[in-house]
């Protein structure tokens, strides 16, 4: 989908959110309101987590819906911005949609969590990884995905034992996802002994980073962590390969987008990224991940399967509890075990998955990815 497309699909989408309010949902209908970045920068990871969403509504509808009741998916766009995610949760509790799978970056989560929580709205995110985002006390709150004191962990011991760099740069962007992950990962390489010589936050949005490759550049670093988005990490990578500049670079999931390859170019060849698992290749997703390529779509991103599990779940809960209340439904969320995409998942008192597995891939130049461990 392009800019256009997108800008579009979000003014049609908001445009539609104002205009008919609560008057828009029937009562033959479950409403889940699907909420991630439809437009801006990362609109890519966006399209991920609707994918997901949908395909699981279109599938849970085809076998006859939720109690007699067909699913909705209800797209709306927080740019992930988070003022802007505090609006968008506002007027879902406006229009009393009951269920939430998002929102898609932490920054934008948190905010709209608390307004959730408050209002007993059930909200399950398939993508925001920064731990303080369950650990607010909350009971409202679940997430299908790892978070960043089990992502960052697994990048920063890949680091220690099989990169051991001399002289370590980490890099973020200054965002509650970005330097969230980037302090795990120096916590970890540092009880593990290998020193950190350069800690630095770059802007979202920059687009010149000259100035930093120099300065990695003539302070001899070997290796790179970047705790952000694939934006600036591109341009990072590009400008400092123009400089001669050869360090190894990894990443977060936040950085494993196809477009990483289009910004960076060939620089991006050999970029190592820790990503979920590949459920997509899971032999119980079979019949799945054809139903998705018949559609021209790609399930293999770090978010797909994590939303369609998100949406699972909630129609799960609400056949087994007999109930459409959603704090009864959290309550039954947190008393079982659910078979997903993503695996038998059970959740932790706070709303964080008992086990969860990420990955430590090599990026390739044309956009594919090999699994390493």
């Amino acid at each position: 989908m392009n800019t256009i497309s997108r800008n579009i699909l979000g003014v049609a989408v908001s445009a539609i959110m104002l205009s008919l309010g609560g008057l828009a949902y029937a009562k033959d209908t479950i409403k889940i309101a699907v909420v991630g970045p439809i437009t801006g920068p990362v609109a890519q990871y966006g399209d991920m987590q609707m994918m997901g969403a949908q395909m699981a509504v279109e599938q849970l509808n085809a076998k006859g819906g939720v109690n007699g009741k067909q699913l909705e998916a209800v797209l709306i766009d927080d740019v992930c911005e988070p003022k802007q995610a505090v609006a968008v949760a506002n007027q879902i509790v406006n229009d009393k949609i009951k269920y939430v799978v998002g929102h898609l970056c932490s920054g934008s989560t948190q905010p709209a969590s608390k307004l959730y929580e408050e209002e007993g709205i059930l909200m399950i995110t398939p993508a925001a990884t920064n731990p303080d985002i369950t650990r607010q006390g909350y009971q409202m709150v679940f997430r299908t995905i790892g978070t960043d004191d089990q992502q960052g962990p697994t990048a920063g011991r890949y680091i220690a034992d099989r990169i051991k760099p001399k002289h370590m740069a980490v890099l973020h962007d200054k965002q509650q996802y970005g330097q969230g992950i980037a302090e795990e990962v120096k916590k970890t390489v540092e009880a593990k002994g290998v020193k950190v010589d350069l800690f630095e936050g770059v802007s979202k949005g920059q687009a010149d980073f000259s100035a930093l490759c120099t300065k990695m550049k003539s302070a001899n670093i070997d290796f790179v962590y970047y705790g952000g988005y694939h934006p600036e990490l591109g341009l990072i990578l590009r400008q400092c390969r123009e400089q001669g500049f050869d360090a190894g670079f990894m990443g977060p999931e936040g950085v494993g987008n196809k477009d990483i390859s289009a910004i960076a170019g060939p620089a991006s060849e050999g970029l190592l990224v820790t990503l979920p698992a590949d459920f997509s290749a899971d032999p119980a997703n079979a019949d799945l991940v054809k139903a998705f390529k018949d559609n021209d779509q790609d399930p293999s991103g770090p978010f797909v399967m994590p939303s369609y599990s998100a949406v699972q779940i909630i129609a799960d809960a609400i056949a087994g509890a007999k109930t459409e209340d959603p704090i009864k439904l959290a309550s039954y969320i947190h008393k079982h075990s659910f078979d997903t995409p993503i695996g038998k998942v059970a959740f932790k008192e706070n709303g964080d998955l008992k086990e969860f597995q990420f990955v430590v891939f090599e990026w390739h130049a044309d956009a594919t990815k090999t699994p390493i461990e």
